[in-house]
């Protein structure tokens, strides 16, 4: 039997220990809101000046949409890489249950069939659902694939060629399979395919391999994009200015329309390639990723101008995050530039450490949220699931309503901390990024359950200059309260307190089942 003092651990994660059914669910909100979420890509939590008052990098619009409504002090994303986070803030369950990687090149869907998502719940209660930008959960590339044409290239260089796919034909399996109503996007910036995606069809077949060297110049780091088939005169600087066209003309548009949606607006940025345009090279203290971010910056003003230019600005829900931490080029940013991404973190992207979990989060909702107001509350971003549920009204499926709304999965309503409670309804969250390392986090205490919190090599001038001592040992234990830098390592005089923790971790673990969407969807 376990120990009082882990059940107690243990009960946000117990069987029907979910929130209880939202108030309005089963109802029909009189005017309910819309919902917008910006989700960045590769995103320090340390690059905001809201969050950050020693970031080097200008970010007017999103320090004011902070300005606006709430800041989230202590929210995470459900993996430090892309695929796991995004499938996390679609679903409202981690990622871990299923799989830890990311979704490669021309790889199958993340999502098993017919599994509940925000689209699909929004979209059987009356909204019109739309996903712009980085998709990376996946597609049924195989219904257009010709499989009697083989890769060409030779080692990193090899890839399937145009010929490959009959790019005539509907593509499967992405986001109008769980539950969106339109796409726009070229899925995943830095894989082929190098073309425009619109809904499941190629707006323009591609022709040619991917060709870096018709590409203008990179600024920072490396392309690392994957081989394979690209349409001629593709130019990624173009990415982020043609989505943020997209999603200005769908926002104005909604002016017209009498049924709410649901924009979730995927930035390609600022992941790698690291590609600011011209008119954005030189405009913070960052360097061309800093330039990037501030184009970033820049897209979220025009998308909140949209808006508030289609008149419905004040039904709607802002809200702004990251996937992940900063990639590994940070550290070069940091000597050279003295900005650190993940500032006042430890650790990056792909990371269990803080900084690669801990993002960027901003809730803005109008007569709800408190313009200024900034909250502590332990959060996790499957928790917009059922927020976003019970906000809308959405009626839940049968599979959902019959465990008790376990539907949930791990997922706990924000609305009495949206409301100014001090409080959410959670107090401890699994991190992981790959299969073989969990960090667990209770109250202030976060358990590093592996031999180092690193997915990568760290920078050892990196440790130095902020006086951080190398990990040593098998588990890690850090008290965040006091260490928010997670300096000083607790694990080797607090045995039993490591021990708790893991026990607690390996509970919280227990298999959950998928929740389908409703019928007929």
């Amino acid at each position: 039997m376990l120990a009082p003092a882990i059940l107690a651990l243990l009960a946000p994660f117990a069987s029907g220990a979910a929130p209880d059914a939202p108030e309005q669910a089963g109802q029909a909100a009189a005017n309910p809101p819309n919902v917008l979420i910006l989700y960045a890509d590769d995103l320090g939590y340390g690059d905001l000046g809201a969050t950050n008052p020693k970031s080097k990098i200008p970010t007017p619009n999103l320090d004011r949409l902070a300005a606006e409504g709430m800041l989230f002090t202590d929210a995470h994303s459900s993996s430090g890489i892309c695929t796991p986070s995004r499938y996390a803030l679609l679903t409202g369950r981690h990622h871990w249950r299923d799989f830890h990687g990311i979704v490669n090149a021309f790889g199958d869907s993340a999502f098993q069939e017919g599994q509940l998502t925000l689209a699909t719940l929004l979209g059987s209660n009356g909204y019109d659902t739309a996903c712009i930008g980085k998709w990376h959960l996946g597609w049924d590339w195989d219904a257009i694939r010709d499989p009697s044409v083989k890769p060409v290239g030779e080692g990193r260089g090899k890839g399937l060629p145009p010929a490959a796919f009959d790019w005539s034909k509907a593509i499967p399996g992405g986001p109008l399979a769980v539950g969106f109503d339109h796409y726009f996007g070229d899925t995943v910036i830095n894989f082929p395919p190098y073309c425009w995606i619109e809904d499941d069809r190629v707006v323009k077949a591609p022709d040619v391999m991917k060709d870096e060297s018709t590409w203008p110049k990179i600024k920072e780091g490396n392309w690392e994009c994957r081989p394979g088939p690209m349409v001629s005169g593709w130019n990624p600087y173009e990415n982020l200015p043609t989505l943020t066209e997209k999603g200005v003309d769908y926002l104005k548009n909604r002016a017209d329309d009498d049924e709410p949606f649901f924009l979730y607006f995927a930035f390609p940025c600022p992941h790698a390639p690291i590609i600011p345009n011209d008119a954005f090279d030189g405009t913070s203290g960052a360097g061309p990723y800093g330039d990037f971010v501030h184009e970033t910056d820049a897209s979220v003003g025009r998308l909140l101008a949209a808006l508030e230019e289609s008149g419905e600005a004040e039904n709607t829900i802002v809200v702004f995050t990251a996937d992940n931490g900063p990639e590994r080029y940070a550290y070069a940013r940091d000597q050279q530039f003295d900005h650190w991404s993940a500032e006042p973190f430890r650790g990056l992207k792909r990371d269990i450490h803080e900084g690669g979990h801990h993002v960027p989060f901003i809730v803005r909702y109008p007569g709800v949220t408190k313009p200024g107001a900034k909250t502590a509350a332990l959060t996790s971003q499957v928790d917009l699931f059922a927020t976003l549920a019970e906000v809308t009204g959405s009626e839940l499926p049968d599979d959902a309503a019959a465990t008790g709304d376990a539907a949930y999965q791990d997922s706990f309503s924000l609305m009495p901390v949206l409301k100014g409670a001090a409080t959410s309804g959670r107090d401890s969250i699994v991190h992981n990024t790959n299969a073989n390392a969990y960090a667990f986090r209770h109250g202030d205490w976060l358990l590093i359950d592996a031999k180092t919190g690193h997915h990568s090599r760290v920078d050892p001038e990196w440790l130095k200059k902020h006086d951080t001592p190398p990990e040593s040992g098998a588990v890690h234990l850090y008290n965040l309260a006091d260490d928010i830098g997670q300096r000083n390592d607790l694990a080797p005089t607090m045995p039993e307190k490591v021990e708790e923790l893991q026990a607690a971790l390996q509970a919280a673990r227990n298999p959950v089942p998928h929740v389908t969407a409703p019928s007929g969807e």
